[in-house]
C-alpha cells in the first residue's frame, strides 16, 4: 500500500514530542505572530458580528425563512470560490500582501448587508461578504503555516483559539448593544475596528521577511525539517494532492460537528430534552468555551504527543462527548456531552489545515480549507433530512460518525507509517 504509507509518513512524522524550540533573537518572528493573531481574532469577531444581526436583517429584508435561507446561501457560495483563486494569489504576491487586503475587504464588505431591502439583494452582497471571507482563512492559514515553519512550534491551534475567542467577544458585544443600536449602526462601528486592525496588523506583516516565511511552501514541522530541502521524487505532486486531500477530509469532520452544534444543539436541548431557553443557550456556550479552551492547550499537546496521535485523540474524545450529547436523557448530561465533544473537536481542524500547508503550501491550505468548509454546507441539510426521518438525537450522531472517520484515517495511516512498508 505505497499510497497509504506515504500518506502516513506525512502524519507521524514528529510521531513523538516535538524538541523544545530556541528562544528567538530576532523578535520579526513573534511580530508577525502578534499580527496574524489579531487577523485571526478580527476575522472571529466580524463574523459574529454579523451573525447577531440577521434577524434584524431578516425584519428589514422582509424575507421568509426560505428566501432567508437561500440568501445566507450567498456566504458559502463566495467562501468557497475565492478560496481557491486566494491559494493561487497567495502564490504571486505572497499571503501576507493577500492577508492584509482580505481583511479590509471583510471590514467593507460587512457594511453591506443593512443596506438591502430585499432577499434577493442581501444574497447578492453575501456573495461579497462570503468571498472576502474565504479569502482571508486561506491568506492567514497560510501566512500561519508558513511562521510555524521559521518558529518550528506547532502554533496552529493558538491562531484559531483567538479566532474562537474573537467570535465570543463578537458575540457579546453584539448582544449587548443589539437594543440600542441599529444593525447600520452597529457593522458601522466593527467596520472602523476591523479597519483600524487591519491598518496595525497588516503594517507588522509588510515589514522584511523573516528566514522560513518567504511566502513559500514551508518545510514540515518537527525533527525531519531538513527532508523538505532534497529533491522530490517523480510523482511528489501526486502525493501531495492526495495528502491535500486526505487532512482536506479530517478538516471536513470536524467542521461538520461545529456547523450542527451551532445550528441544531439549542433546538436539541429544547426540543428533545424540554431545556429552557437558558439553558438551551448554555449548551452551546459550553461548546464554544470548552473548544476555545482546547485551542489554546492545542500548542503544548501537539509538541508533547504529535499531531497524528493528537488527531486521534482529539476524535475519540469528540465521538464519545457527542454520542453522550446526543443520546442523554438528560439537558445536564448532554450540556456535559457537548463540552466534551468541543475539547476533542478543537485542534483537529487546525492541525489538519497546518498540515495541508506543509504538503501544498497555500494551494494546500486553499483545497484542505474549501473541503473542510463543504461540511458546514453539509450538516445542516443532512441532519434537517435525518431529524424529520428519525428523530434529532439520532441526526446528531453522525457528528460522532464523522469524528470517528476522522480517527480511522488518522490511525490508519499511522499504523502503515509504522510498518514500515513503502
Amino acid at each position: 500500500m505505497p499510497t497509504l504509507n506515504k500518506i502516513g509518513t506525512a502524519l507521524t512524522r514528529n510521531q513523538g514530542p516535538l524538541p523544545s524550540a530556541p528562544v528567538p533573537t530576532d523578535p520579526r518572528p513573534a511580530r508577525l505572530r502578534i499580527a496574524l493573531t489579531a487577523f485571526f481574532a478580527m476575522d472571529g469577531f466580524l463574523f459574529a458580528g454579523w451573525v447577531v444581526r440577521i434577524p434584524a436583517i431578516k425584519a428589514q429584508t422582509g424575507a421568509g425563512a426560505g428566501d432567508l435561507g437561500l440568501a445566507l446561501l450567498g456566504v458559502s457560495a463566495g467562501a468557497v470560490a475565492f478560496m481557491m483563486i486566494t491559494g493561487r494569489l497567495c502564490r504571486r504576491f505572497g499571503s501576507h500582501a493577500v492577508t492584509t487586503a482580505s481583511g479590509a475587504a471583510m471590514a467593507l464588505s460587512i457594511l453591506l448587508p443593512p443596506l438591502t431591502r430585499s432577499a434577493t439583494a442581501l444574497g447578492l452582497v453575501l456573495l461579497v461578504f462570503g468571498a472576502a471571507y474565504g479569502s482571508l482563512n486561506v491568506a492567514m492559514n497560510s501566512a500561519a503555516v508558513e511562521l510555524i515553519a521559521a518558529l518550528r512550534r506547532p502554533v496552529m491551534s493558538g491562531f484559531h483559539a483567538a479566532f474562537s475567542l474573537g467570535g465570543m467577544l463578537g458575540a457579546g458585544l453584539g448582544g449587548l448593544i443589539a437594543g440600542r443600536l441599529s444593525p447600520t449602526a452597529h457593522l458601522l462601528v466593527l467596520a472602523v475596528i476591523g479597519l483600524v486592525v487591519t491598518a496595525v496588523a497588516g503594517r507588522a506583516l509588510r515589514g522584511p521577511a523573516v528566514a522560513g516565511t518567504a511566502d513559500r511552501t514551508p518545510p514540515p514541522e518537527g525533527p525531519d525539517t531538513a527532508r523538505s530541502d532534497r529533491p522530490r521524487p517523480a510523482g511528489g505532486a501526486g502525493r501531495a494532492r492526495r495528502l491535500v486531500l486526505v487532512f482536506g477530509l479530517i478538516a471536513l469532520c470536524t467542521a461538520y460537528g461545529e456547523g450542527a452544534m451551532a445550528d441544531w444543539g439549542a433546538l436539541h436541548l429544547s426540543q428533545d430534552l424540554a431545556a429552557g431557553p437558558g439553558l438551551a443557550a448554555a449548551g452551546y456556550a459550553v461548546f464554544a468555551l470548552a473548544m476555545t479552551a482546547g485551542r489554546l492547550s492545542g500548542t503544548a499537546v501537539v509538541q508533547r504527543y504529535g499531531p497524528a496521535r493528537a488527531l486521534i485523540a482529539g476524535g475519540s474524545t469528540a465521538t464519545a462527548g457527542m454520542l453522550l450529547g446526543a443520546l442523554a436523557p438528560t439537558a445536564w448530561a448532554a450540556c456535559a456531552g457537548f463540552a466534551v465533544a468541543g475539547l476533542g473537536l478543537a485542534n483537529i481542524f487546525p492541525i489538519a489545515i497546518a498540515r495541508a500547508g506543509e504538503a501544498g503550501g497555500p494551494d494546500g491550505v486553499a483545497v484542505a480549507s474549501t473541503v473542510g468548509y463543504g461540511g458546514m454546507l453539509l450538516g445542516p441539510p443532512v441532519i434537517g433530512f435525518l431529524a424529520e426521518a428519525l428523530g434529532l438525537p439520532v441526526a446528531l450522531t453522525t457528528v460522532a460518525l464523522l469524528a470517528s472517520v476522522a480517527v480511522v484515517v488518522a490511525y490508519a495511516t499511522r499504523g502503515a507509517h509504522r510498518s514500515g512498508r513503502d
